[in-house]
């Protein structure tokens, strides 16, 4: 996930952040918790890109799958 996700001391202080962007993944989480759609997340953080969202949507599940036994 190292091309979707970034984590660097210099940038927000290690706050993990898309990649090439200052934006918080945190960002699109609380969107989403808040009911706004993945489009809305885009046009307010137009430096994320939409396969971006996805790869780190995907990558995630992928995670909680395995590390929740069925």
């Amino acid at each position: 996930m190292t091309n979707v996700v970034s984590r660097d001391r210099e940038t927000l202080g290690g706050t993990p952040v898309f990649a090439g962007t200052r934006v918080p993944v945190r960002n699109l989480i609380d969107c989403l918790e808040g009911g706004y759609t993945i489009d809305e997340f885009l046009e307010d953080f137009p430096t994320v890109s939409r396969d971006q969202v996805i790869a780190f949507l995907e990558n995630t599940k992928a995670e909680l799958e395995l590390a929740v036994p069925a």
